[in-house]
């Protein structure tokens, strides 16, 4: 199941829904560490880059982002 797809059903969507759509248009990601270290490496590295994939150095920035919204998301929004 993609993640798209696991979104949907915990949104109680249907299939052909969008959720991912319908979150980006109200200002909202989803992000993991394999996304979040693309956009990373896309904003601070450009096209300039002289390699096309993350570093490490990306991924560990992904990381630290990841577990800084979390935290954020967790007191703003607790369960």
């Amino acid at each position: 199941m993609t993640m798209r797809d696991s979104l949907n059903r915990a949104m109680g969507m249907t299939d052909d829904s969008d959720a991912v759509q319908r979150l980006a248009e109200g200002g909202l990601a989803i992000a993991n560490v394999d996304t979040m270290s693309q956009a990373i490496h896309d904003v601070y590295c450009g096209i300039v880059a002289d390699h096309q994939h993350p570093s490490e150095k990306d991924r560990e920035q992904a990381r630290a982002m990841i577990d800084a919204l979390q935290k954020v998301a967790a007191s703003q929004y607790p369960a």
